[in-house]
């Protein structure tokens, strides 16, 4: 093969790289958050970072390799074993690489922690296995639990064909839904064990432990329905409690939690009555004390 040939090929391939290192089925999503967005460049450029380092060295250590091989007579130089310059160097080059990361990768830690002007509140609990979403002051909480279609789907000697099923074992009754462009603060916490809530497409993965709350924040400025699951192994039934994301506009989530706090009110109403008969009714007679 000539040099000419070997040339063509490395062009052809430093020039399809980038378009290979971003296609999403080998990489991880932009997603539609600005943090996500934000993470995934910062990932790029540590990714671009490596590769460079890569080229350099494995570059440097092929060409040695070849130009000074024992077949030419070349004889082992002790100069960069004994320099005490050279070890500065290094030395020096690493620092200053890691530096120049970590710099970046500090400052989108700091966005992601910063929970400040939340526009709405959601306090998020783990269960074996299943989610609890409470809309701090409004009135409205509810479970979100595997969909029935793919928890009979997943059951031993089924019969069902899960390819016929949309988005198997991504799917829920109940899921959680937000507003568009609103700054959304999730408290998270767990009842039982130790659960993660991870949505990749808004780069949220936070630990829920019982005792404790964490905070995350997202801020979706995409109308869509996403999905993740819990990343912490919780139990039997870990892999089968997923997360779903519903982001609406503003109107109809307006709309939405209005039918949800009128539904959580008559639910209410209608129990009232049973609990206070319940309380108020005279003890059978011979009955203990």
């Amino acid at each position: 093969m000539s040099n000419r040939t070997i040339a063509s090929v490395l062009g052809g391939v430093l020039v399809a790289a980038p378009a290979f290192a971003y296609e999403s089925s080998v990489n991880m999503p932009v997603g539609v958050t600005p943090i996500s967005r934000e993470v995934h460049d910062l990932h790029m450029l540590i990714f671009w970072v490596c590769v460079a380092i890569a080229v350099v060295v494995f570059g440097a250590m092929i060409y040695s390799i070849w130009k000074f091989r024992k077949s030419t007579g070349a004889v082992a130089d002790q100069t960069l074993t004994h320099s005490t310059k050279v070890e500065v160097i290094w030395t020096a080059i690493p620092v200053v690489i890691l530096i120049s990361m970590a710099i970046p990768a500090a400052k989108t830690l700091v966005k992601m922690e910063d929970t400040r002007n939340a526009e709405l509140t959601v306090k998020v609990t783990g269960y074996q296995w299943k989610w609890q979403y409470d809309y701090l002051g409004k009135g409205v909480a509810f479970y979100s639990t595997l969909a029935s279609a793919s928890n009979a789907a997943r059951q031993l000697n089924s019969g069902v064909d899960v390819t016929s099923l949309k988005d198997y074992l991504l799917e829920v009754d109940h899921p959680l839904v937000v507003p568009v462009d609103t700054k959304v603060r999730l408290l998270l916490t767990g009842n039982d064990v130790i659960h993660s809530w991870w949505v990749p497409d808004f780069a949220v993965k936070k630990d829920a432990i019982p005792g404790f709350i964490n905070e995350a924040w997202f801020k979706a400025e995409k109308v869509g329905r996403y999905t993740g699951q819990c990343a912490e192994l919780c139990g039997r039934d870990h892999g089968f409690m997923p997360i779903v994301v519903t982001v609406v506009s503003k109107e109809e989530f307006a709309k939405w939690l209005a039918a949800q706090q009128e539904a959580a009110k008559a639910a209410a109403a209608g129990a009232q009555p049973a609990a206070t008969t319940a309380m108020t009714a005279p003890a059978p007679a011979g009955a203990a004390l």
